[in-house]
Order: structure tokens, then sequence, then C-alpha cells
């Protein structure tokens, strides 16, 4: 009984952590990285589409990606798509392929996105502690309408907080190996 009241918010944690997971991957750490390209939608016939599903995007090198549109006509339009996105690549292109090379980043630039990879997770953690605090007061309507016992209550605000400090450390691992990636040059 206690543990179906505290797999609710189980998983809203881990649903914030795949979240804050996805929002790294959009962060760019001077490797080429085809997730980068997951939010970038092209126009193709009239609705929009994942980049990724009108061409093969590969990693030949480090830092280069290539984009091989399935069409032809394509072209333009995936770098037209590219251009209006935030990646801050500008990309190249030969007729038939696209290439985006990234460059070296700075320190200072290193230093800035270390920043923002913290800023996201502390924002994971305010949301994690958010999904305690909503579990903490239904646990306690919960009391007061009799439908749990005092010991049933006191269990399931333990659990919870052992729940809410595991994925507090969850988050400060993630954050540490994405600042670590982004430092290492």
């Amino acid at each position: 009984m206690t543990s179906e009241k505290i797999k609710v918010y189980e998983t809203k944690m881990t649903k914030t952590l795949e979240a804050l997971d996805r929002e790294y991957q959009g962060i760019r750490a001077g490797r080429a990285n085809p997730h980068l390209l997951d939010r970038i939608k092209v126009d193709y016939y009239g609705a929009p589409t994942p980049l990724q599903q009108v061409g093969n995007v590969s990693v030949p090198e480090a830092r280069v990606l290539v984009i091989q549109p399935w069409e032809p006509k394509m072209v333009k339009v995936i770098e037209k798509a590219i251009l209006a996105s935030d990646i801050g690549i500008t990309p190249s292109n030969d007729g038939s392929t696209i290439r985006l090379v990234f460059p070296e980043l700075t320190e200072e630039r290193r230093k800035e996105l270390a920043k923002d990879v913290k800023k996201k997770g502390d924002g994971a953690k305010v949301a994690i502690r958010n999904i305690r605090r909503d579990g903490n007061d239904a646990f306690k309507k919960s009391l007061k309408s009799k439908e749990i016992s005092e010991d049933e209550h006191d269990e399931l605000l333990e659990d919870l907080q052992k729940l809410t400090d595991q994925y507090i450390k969850k988050v400060d691992k993630a954050v540490e190996v994405k600042t670590k990636e982004i430092m290492t040059v």
C-alpha cells in the first residue's frame, strides 16, 4: 500500500530527470552530436517534420555532422531550417549534402555552458522538491481524512524524503558528468 502511494511521485521524479537529460543533449560541447538536431523541424510538403525524417544524419569526424537528404530538393529547405534554429552553426552544402562544422569552444564559452548546465540542474532539483511537497501535502490530507494512520503517514513522509534525496543525487551526478564533458578540451 505504502509503496504504491510513493510510486506516483517516483514516476514524476523520473520524468524530471529524463527531461533534464534531453535538455543536456541539446547543449553542444564542442563535439558533433546528432541529438543537437532533434528539435529542428523542416517544411516537408507543408508539414513540419523532424530533420531526421527527411535525411540521414552522420558523424564522419568528431566535430562534423553530415546531413544527406533523401530528396535533393530538400537541401535548401534543411539549410534554411538550420539557419533559423538556435544551434548557432552555419551550414554549408555542396548541392547534395549539408555539412555542419562545430568550432572548438573557447574557455569563456565552456564556462558559460557549464553555468547553464548547473542552472538547468538546479531547476530539476526544484522540480523534484516540488514533487516532494505535493506528496507531503497529499499524505497530510489522507491523514486528516483518516485514510491512513499516523504511523503510515510518518513512514510515507520518510520514504518520500529518501526518494527525493536519491533523485537529487542523480541530478547532481548528471550535472557533474555534463560539466566534465563540456570542460574537457
